[in-house]
């Protein structure tokens, strides 16, 4: 099981990996073997989410998540397949948490008359100062 939060967790068995060659470091061993993981979610086939964490899923990682609702993660910095996977997983975990995470309203608020009038003030005063520095206009 993989702890997302709130309660939420994915069983293992909802995850799917694909494995393929990668770039970077590695050597000879980026040629030869497979280890960038590409980690597949099924959100919308998902028995572990409500509708709603499905929506918001959806809504807030509209990116990475493809039109059959299928969330994915592609990792390629390890120089192994099971760090790969490791890595993979734990930036699911993570984007899960980002995108079900509840923000708080905003809360509506108003510029009081007084501040209003002080930056008013402020304003006339900086007009003042910077119109004394300009030179006196040549009379002839």
């Amino acid at each position: 099981m993989i702890e997302i939060s709130g309660g939420v967790e994915i069983p293992e068995e909802e995850l799917s990996f694909v494995f393929s060659r990668a770039g970077g470091p590695g050597g000879q061993n980026v040629n030869k073997v497979a280890t960038r993981a590409t980690l597949l979610f099924d959100v919308v086939g998902s028995r572990s989410l409500t509708p709603d964490q499905k929506d918001r899923i959806r809504a807030r990682l509209a990116t990475r998540v493809s039109r059959g609702g299928v969330l994915r993660v592609v990792c390629q910095t390890a120089r192994s397949q099971a760090a790969n996977r490791a890595l993979a997983i734990e930036r699911f975990a993570e984007l899960l948490r980002s995108a079900l995470k509840r923000e708080k309203p905003r809360t509506a608020t108003r510029v009081s008359d007084a501040e209003k009038e002080r930056r008013l003030v402020e304003k006339r005063l900086r007009a003042r100062v910077k119109r004394d520095r300009r030179p006196a206009a040549k009379s002839d």
